[in-house]
């Protein structure tokens, strides 16, 4: 069978010369539809965008009507048709930042169809295509990094003047605080034989050391508080800090056990600010812990860093919540048993000792809070 013959057994015309500029303005058509789609595109309806594109691919070819399309990327794929069994197929890289992401394949129905079907323009129109949306990924990767920079500015940007605020608060309610705890106990002891007013009492004491327990973390959050590095062993300082919440422990009928992976691991910190991040991770962990449950500390050397893990078999952390615990004034606890400021203090310290905290769900049930300090700081 002749070539002419051939085409005429599969209903395709000779390659005319007006047949042949009906292909290149079908090609340049798409083309010039594509460019128009990627330009007027919406970032957050890309894949609306890409099954568009498809679209147009499908129609660019000289055999529309059985041509399969299939545009794969990091987003979505999207095929224009179900699958023949057999196809041949053109295919071209999605590439973004010169890394391949995804491709473009064409596909005519095998044994009807061979790769002399396509045309040479075609190939050139499908890397063409493939380039544009390569760039259209490429911008709005970019565009979804500079959001990303642009939250965390901001997020500095109210942390300080937060930072500031907060510093100016805790130095003004110092003295006021340490007046009324100082007049507080000189008036117990004048109602002495009073019980009525010394319970009163109490719980103007009680309620005034929780006050000024919240100046106190003001004041670690607004990094006011002077620091005193100094290389230590963290085993007993660890040690130390579930011996003095033994009593609350036992209160609650949970269990805290201590994992280290050697006794002496030294570590260049402030102890102060250390014992401060034991105590409000390992209450934390009591608070949402149930009876009868574990409370573990792990502490390991690691590739030149020191890992501290606290994990509890307690609710968990909420997904939609995931990503602002560390926030501060932020809290999940009633009103009146949290201030919402524990895990920001935490953070806080991390991040002045150069050091990184994070959590993540434990097995069964419950977090993991992990931080990771640098040894050579």
């Amino acid at each position: 069978m002749d070539r002419n013959s051939y085409f005429s057994a599969k209903w395709i015309p000779v390659h005319t010369a007006e047949q042949k500029l009906k292909e290149r303005i079908k090609e340049l058509t798409c083309l010039y539809e594509v460019t128009s789609l990627i330009v007027n595109s919406d970032y957050e309806q890309i894949e609306e965008v890409l099954r568009a594109i498809a679209s147009c691919l499908q129609r660019a070819w000289q055999f529309n009507e059985e041509t399969y399309v299939e545009l794969k990327t990091p987003l979505t794929t999207i095929r224009t048709k179900k699958a023949a069994d057999k196809y041949v197929f053109l295919k071209s890289p999605v590439k973004v930042f010169n890394e391949k992401r995804g491709h473009i394949k064409i596909g005519y129905p095998s044994p009807k169809y061979t790769m002399d079907d396509f045309l040479v323009e075609e190939k050139q129109l499908l890397d063409n295509v493939c380039l544009e949306v390569g760039n259209l990924l490429e911008r709005k990767e970019i565009k979804e990094n500079q959001e990303a920079i642009r939250r965390q500015v901001e997020q500095g940007d109210r942390l300080r003047i937060l930072g500031e605020i907060t510093a100016g608060i805790a130095h003004e309610l110092n003295t006021p605080l340490a007046n009324i705890l100082g007049f507080t106990e000189l008036l117990k002891e004048r109602v002495g034989g009073d019980p009525k007013a010394e319970k009163d009492l109490d719980k103007i004491i009680t309620n005034t050391i929780f006050s000024r327990e919240v100046v106190k973390k003001l004041m670690f959050f607004a990094c006011e508080m002077p620091q005193e590095r100094t290389s230590l062993n963290i085993v007993p300082v660890i040690e130390d800090a579930i011996d003095l919440l033994g009593t609350t422990l036992r209160q609650n009928e949970i269990s805290c056990k201590l994992i280290a992976d050697k006794k002496d691991i030294v570590l260049k910190m402030d102890k102060i600010q250390l014992t401060q991040v034991l105590f409000n991770l390992i209450v934390n962990a009591i608070y949402f812990s149930p009876p009868q449950s574990t409370i573990l500390v792990e502490v390991r050397e690691k590739e030149g860093n020191v890992v501290l893990k606290i994990s509890d078999e307690g609710s968990g952390i909420p997904k939609d919540k995931t990503e602002t615990v560390f926030a501060p004034f932020f809290t999940t606890k009633p009103m009146g048993e949290g201030s919402g400021l524990g895990l920001s203090v935490v953070h806080g310290i991390v991040k002045s000792h150069q050091g990184t905290i994070g959590h993540a769900p434990n097995t069964p049930k419950g977090t993991i809070f992990t931080i990771k300090f640098p040894k050579t700081v």
